[in-house]
């Protein structure tokens, strides 16, 4: 198949293009820089400038895709990472989006991350106990809640409209986490589809001294410094510094504030365990990373993430509630029984590798596409 992958979500394009190739697909990944996180670069590289005004920075992006969109054409699968797959508002979109369904042979949607669909059924549903939107029935009104619900609810960005168009236009959608699986499935049960994140594991023996847990417990936090409150990592900060005041000798904190993806990756490597997604029913690709290295997650593990990949026996990652009292005692209680470190190490890397490997993951890919190609898809 020639299979045209665009935009590349923190590294989940390119690992199903290297997974993808090796089953001997023809596959092109367009990936962007995400600003300060600078992301590898799979393929072709699509970035906007952020060093000069907003009016030449839009044509000097409008000059760059448009050669790159037309040699966009002949693919029998093309798969966006969702709705918003260009740096324009929403309101230029429409004529790329046309311009890529009129030339391909199928297109898929991802549900990666926010589109309108998402944050109304978070926000409108009871399908999820907590989200970004709500927990509970109280609606979050954080900044970062409310500049959300702006942009996808308000449409203040003009993103609604194309949001709502690709989904109802696709040819399927497919889902990446569990939430983002239980908002679609009932606005497009037949063309909703969920497959695991991409992760490409390093050799055992590369991080194989890291089962042992050396103490002090080696804590890692990674801080998006616009999202902190948005993700709960805000809380989940302060829980653990708390930990550290009360229990120094036990614990060592690292903190990885807006570095690029290289350091933050080597970073991770000299850490026994991560807090991540408080607000979160699965792991994400940073998750997922941190353990395929042999890190336990503090984090989203919900009884719904093992159960939509089928999981029965391994628990690796440390489930808290959305709240500082739960992320204190769970660490609290990690802490003080390192003994159970080395197995939940363990289990990561397998829940990783039973799972998410990159290899098995392509797989379920391709079959996905060959069904896809093979039958009319019910709008």
């Amino acid at each position: 198949m020639r299979i045209l992958l665009f935009g590349n979500p923190s590294t989940m394009h390119s690992n199903l293009a290297k997974g993808l190739r090796e089953l001997g697909h023809h596959v092109r990944c367009i990936s962007h820089r995400t600003g300060w996180r600078r992301f590898p670069v799979d393929d072709i590289l699509l970035e906007r400038r952020t060093d000069i005004n907003g009016k030449l920075a839009f044509l000097d992006y409008l000059f760059k895709a448009i050669p790159i969109l037309w040699k966009c054409k002949g693919y029998d699968i093309v798969q966006l990472n969702g709705p918003m797959f260009l740096e324009f508002r929403g309101s230029y979109m429409k004529p790329f989006y046309d311009f890529l369904r009129s030339h391909n042979r199928k297109v898929v949607m991802g549900a990666f991350g926010d589109d309108y669909h998402i944050v109304e059924r978070m926000l409108n549903s009871d399908i999820l106990r907590y989200s970004d939107q709500r927990i509970g029935q109280e609606i979050r009104e954080d900044e970062a809640a409310k500049a959300q619900r702006e942009e996808w609810i308000q449409d203040s960005r003009h993103e609604v409209g194309i949001s709502k168009y690709i989904s109802a236009d696709c040819d399927a959608i497919v889902a990446c986490l569990y939430e983002y699986w239980a908002c679609y499935k009932d606005v497009y049960p037949q063309k909703t589809e969920f497959l695991p994140l991409p992760i490409v594991s390093q050799p055992v023996e590369t991080f194989k001294e890291n089962f042992k847990c050396k103490f002090p417990i080696r804590v890692f936090i990674g801080i998006q410094r616009e999202r902190s409150i948005f993700k709960g990592t805000d809380i989940m900060l302060k829980a653990a510094q708390d930990i550290l005041r009360d229990y120094p000798e036990r614990m060592k904190l690292q903190i990885a504030e807006n570095i690029p993806y290289e350091e933050y990756e080597k970073m991770l490597n000299g850490s026994d365990v991560m807090l991540d997604q408080l607000y979160s029913y699965t792991p994400s690709m940073n998750s997922l990373l941190a353990m395929s290295k042999g890190l336990v997650i503090v984090g989203g593990g919900e009884p719904e993430n093992y159960d939509i990949l089928g999981e029965n026996e391994l628990r690796p990652i440390i489930n808290v509630q959305p709240t500082y009292d739960s992320v204190y005692e769970e660490l609290k209680s990690l802490i003080f029984h390192k003994e159970n470190i080395p197995e939940l190490k363990r289990q990561s890397v397998e829940y990783v590798r039973k799972h998410h490997d990159y290899h098995k993951v392509a797989q379920q890919y391709e079959n996905f596409y060959k069904k896809l190609l093979t039958k009319d898809v019910i709008h």
